[in-house]
């Protein structure tokens, strides 16, 4: 695994522990029936993805990021394939 994927996932990490007092689930915990994590959630995660990375998705992209959105290693996974600079720009922004 890359520092930038570690990178990535230290972020979902943080997210997850600020903005939904999830502390620490597992990479491949189903986080809907583990924690409770609805659609609502997904798309306040998806805000903060955007927030982090700078960029904006349009509606096609976060319907289809939904479906990834059931793991930590799945957030990551996706993150990675559809914003290839994420691990760039997130080691940029922890270094400020």
């Amino acid at each position: 695994m890359s520092s930038t994927r570690q990178d990535i996932e230290a972020e979902i990490y943080r997210i997850f522990r600020e903005q939904f007092e999830i502390e620490d689930p597992g990479p491949d915990e189903d986080l809907r029936e583990v924690h409770g994590f609805d659609s609502i959630d997904a798309i306040e995660l998806l805000m903060e993805i955007e927030k982090l990375f700078q960029v904006e998705m349009d509606q096609e992209t976060k319907k289809e990021a939904l479906s990834y959105i059931r793991t930590i290693n799945g957030i990551c996974d996706y993150i990675e394939q559809v914003l290839p600079d994420a691990g760039a720009h997130v080691s940029r922004a922890a270094n400020r």
